[in-house]
């Protein structure tokens, strides 16, 4: 059993001081990244497709010490416009990561509208079917979703649900963690109540987690420690650095529940 934590990108500056040296250059993010931490969700490729040449760039960078989650782009997600031929693209361009062995999942996140109607059903049929062979792990923010009937259908298929940690508040998923294979996902947004007032990514992510709520989820995590081989973490609040203190907080939690973690070196906060 391993558990890798990690944060949602690596680029965001505020982690300057905090988990990178203030001197660093934004070229030597990854690289300092990589001294710390073993995964990464990679969240730019959903704005932008990125070329064989970045994730090659990034398999060096880490020297092949990091375990890179990737969002896929909008188009397949969102948009809803991907095909058969830019998955191939895709495919193509993550060359280097499958090489190294350093894929730890894709990850396709579906925004509030993706409902659960049969066209929906079958565009995700097909989503999946371009990529199979690989890990996928899918997070659904519509409540039609978040039903017996999907998780069964994720095990049948060796699908990762993507489970969350969003605030409390209407519009937005239910906290709980759920395994529908070996290996699970899981992505910490933080508990900004002022979520849907908030004008921009960073500000949605404005929150540190206390030690109370960390060491809510080593146990929630302990306790379904039978129901996976390997766990992704990602902290989503990386603003201020809030991402590094919390990673620190989970990691100390989990070990005095005799959980293991991957880590290279967890900096102390």
């Amino acid at each position: 059993m391993t558990i890798y934590l990690g944060t949602g990108g690596y680029s965001d500056p505020d982690l300057l001081g905090v988990l990178y040296p203030a001197t660093t250059k934004k070229t030597d993010f990854l690289a300092a990244y990589s001294r710390h931490y073993s995964a990464v969700e990679i969240n730019s490729s959903f704005y932008a497709p990125l070329g064989q040449k970045a994730f090659a760039g990034m398999v060096n960078k880490s020297q092949g010490r990091v375990k890179f989650a990737i969002k896929l782009h909008q188009d397949f997600s969102h948009r809803l416009t991907a095909t058969a031929e830019s998955a191939a693209a895709f495919l193509q361009a993550i060359t280097p990561i499958l090489a190294a062995d350093c894929l730890a999942s894709l990850l396709i996140q579906f925004p509030h509208g993706f409902d659960r109607t049969l066209a929906h059903r079958q565009y995700l049929a097909n989503l999946v079917s371009w990529f199979a062979g690989l890990p996928i792990a899918i997070e659904f923010r519509h409540e039609s979703w978040h039903i017996a009937q999907v998780y069964a259908s994720f095990s049948q298929q060796g699908l990762s649900w993507c489970s969350v940690d969003y605030p409390d508040i209407a519009g937005l998923p239910p906290s709980r963690l759920i395994f529908t294979n070996r290996t699970g996902y899981l992505r910490l947004h933080g508990k900004n109540v002022n979520w849907w007032d908030a004008h921009s990514a960073a500000e949605r992510h404005d929150y540190r987690y206390n030690d109370t709520e960390m060491q809510a989820w080593a146990q929630t995590i302990a306790n379904q420690k039978n129901h996976f081989d390997q766990l992704y973490i990602f902290f989503e609040n990386t603003v201020k650095g809030h991402a590094v203190y919390n990673i620190a907080t989970l990691a100390r939690a989990l070990a005095q529940l005799d959980m293991p973690v991957h880590k290279i070196d967890i900096l102390k906060t």
